[in-house]
């Protein structure tokens, strides 16, 4: 009489065989096959024990299953949108030139050649304005601002609504420089002039002195200053007879590491 079941077992366990095999694994669910355990006595023990050996049998094939869909849907995919941009969105250099807010690109005033930026005090505007005055319309101008007025200039001087200003209570021109003067930034401009705001400029024109610059190949410069007039703080800015320039190599400590000491702080 045993031998009933017993056949009956076999034939299931071929079944599974024969379908498990012939059905692609995509199809199979992915919970693992499994018998809940349960007790009883006579027939419902023998049930029992042939659920759970056919679901041992089971089990691996739906593992298998279970795990190549979890690997397939695991894959990194780059979201919508987030190729490359495309190009001249991006690019390698920009300025400090104001651009408008809306209407077309041709409305835009050309770039200028040059750079003047300043860091100024509310209480020094008057030698500010006869600086930028001596200066053409062929320069941008940056107002870094270490006291914290800046719209109070908008209302005195026109040329202030074209300017860039930067705000920062209580620091010096190198600190701004050091994190608004990047040279991604300053490159489109043939020169950068780093400008006090206490220089009295009665005899300086900006364009002879580019000329002048240009003609000796200078980099870095200064005007000359009149050792008569103000505070002398280094004898080479004092202004002297003997030509249109004059440099020095004793300008003090070498540079030999741009993190260190005199070249940082």
């Amino acid at each position: 009489m045993r031998l009933v079941p017993v056949l009956s077992a076999l034939a299931m366990v071929l079944l599974g065989f024969v379908l498990g095999f012939s059905v692609p694994a995509s199809m199979t669910p992915n919970l693992q096959c499994g018998v809940l355990p349960w007790s009883g006595s006579g027939a419902a023990n023998s049930s029992s024990s042939e659920s759970s050996f056919l679901g041992r049998l089971w089990a691996p094939l739906f593992r298998n299953s279970s795990g190549t869909s979890n690997a397939t849907s695991g894959i990194a995919r780059r979201p919508e949108g987030a190729g490359r941009l495309p190009p001249g969105i991006v690019v390698s250099e920009s300025d400090l030139h104001l651009r408008r807010l809306w209407g077309s690109p041709s409305q835009d005033a050309p770039v200028r050649k040059y750079l003047l930026t300043m860091a100024v005090g509310y209480k020094e505007r008057a030698n500010v304005n006869a600086t930028v005055q001596k200066f053409s319309d062929k320069f941008d101008v940056v107002l870094f601002h270490y006291d914290g007025h800046t719209t109070e200039w908008d209302d005195e001087f026109q040329w202030s609504k074209e300017a860039v200003h930067v705000s920062a209570r209580k620091q010096t021109k190198w600190w701004f420089a050091k994190r608004f003067l990047h040279p991604s930034i300053v490159a489109p401009y043939d020169y950068v002039f780093l400008w006090d705001e206490d220089l009295g400029v009665d005899n300086f024109t900006a364009e002879a002195y580019i000329d002048i610059v240009k003609k000796h190949g200078l980099e870095i410069s200064q005007p000359g200053l009149d050792a008569t007039k103000g505070h002398k703080a280094y004898d080479v800015s004092v202004k002297r007879n003997s030509g249109e320039m004059h440099k020095t190599d004793a300008g003090g400590q070498k540079c030999p590491d741009v993190h260190q000491r005199p070249c940082s702080g």
